[in-house]
């Protein structure tokens, strides 16, 4: 093995990726199987999930992906999707908490009832999968090798930008600051935790905005780097986070949105 695919293989790691069947979990799922890793999705549609992981298997990448059935946005389908991962495999490498959901409205109109389902999911359900599959995770950790972990989080997360969906922001800003208390949490046990925090992809959640050419040259317009983000960009921070590369990474939330975290009108000075 050359001294690329040793710092960046993830052969014989395995790895569980929520909400994989669509979107970014489907992007870094893919990644994560091409790099090697033998790779579990999970989402509410199992038939989809099955149909997906066939489709990245198709592709011919050194590792493989087996789909199922596994909801996060009640303790009972969270118990159970860890009891499903558990009978699949004795030790977890790579957690990658994909799954979540929005809420649109307008300010005026935005119900309570958006707050529960939208933090249930993408906050508790994350932090509930983690706890249960933290004892995987240690099996399969080493000083040298820590066991992953990936919650996925959003530029809206970091700026102060709702666009009608306010759980959907406070939910990410939430799943930020918990990356970072459990990456505290979990280091003894050999465990990394970071996020993602990406501006706008192609998915499931954004085809409102990113469905038609049309709508994604206008979004791209106004990214710092001229486009919307593609499958490479966040499975190759996926492979780097989860392969010998990124083992000293930690707390680290990381900007995957063409500099729009960067971004600002702020002159201050300049006019003066």
């Amino acid at each position: 093995m050359s001294y690329l695919e040793s710092l960046f293989s993830l052969e014989g790691k395995v790895a569980l990726v929520t909400g994989g069947a669509t979107g970014i979990g489907r992007m870094i799922a893919t990644g994560l199987a091409q790099a090697g890793a033998r790779v579990l999705i999970a989402s509410r549609k199992g038939e989809d999930c099955a149909r997906v992981a066939s489709d990245i298997n198709a592709l011919g990448g050194a590792g493989s992906v087996e789909g199922f059935a596994g909801d996060v946005s009640t303790e009972d389908g969270v118990l159970a999707l860890a009891a499903e991962v558990r009978s699949r495999t004795d030790a977890l490498h790579i957690l990658v908490n994909n799954a979540g959901v929005s809420w649109g409205a307008s300010y005026e109109q935005f119900p309570h009832a958006a707050w529960a389902k939208v933090m249930g999911v993408n906050v508790a359900g994350l932090f509930t999968l983690t706890r249960e599959l933290t004892p995987l995770m240690v099996d399969a950790a080493s000083n040298d090798d820590p066991a992953r972990v990936i919650n996925l989080g959003s530029v809206m997360g970091t700026q102060p930008v709702a666009d009608g969906a306010y759980s959907y922001t406070a939910s990410k800003a939430a799943v930020h600051h918990l990356t970072k208390t459990l990456a505290e949490e979990l280091a003894g046990r050999r465990i990394t935790v970071n996020a993602f925090a990406p501006g706008p992809f192609q998915s499931k959640m954004t085809a409102f905005a990113t469905a038609r050419d049309d709508q994604v040259e206008r979004i791209s317009t106004g990214v710092p780097l001229g486009r919307i983000g593609q499958p490479h960009d966040v499975a190759g921070a996926a492979i780097y986070l989860c392969s010998r590369a990124g083992s000293y990474i930690t707390g680290a939330i990381v900007p995957i949105d063409g500099g729009l975290s960067v971004q600002h009108a702020v002159r201050l000075f300049k006019d003066a």
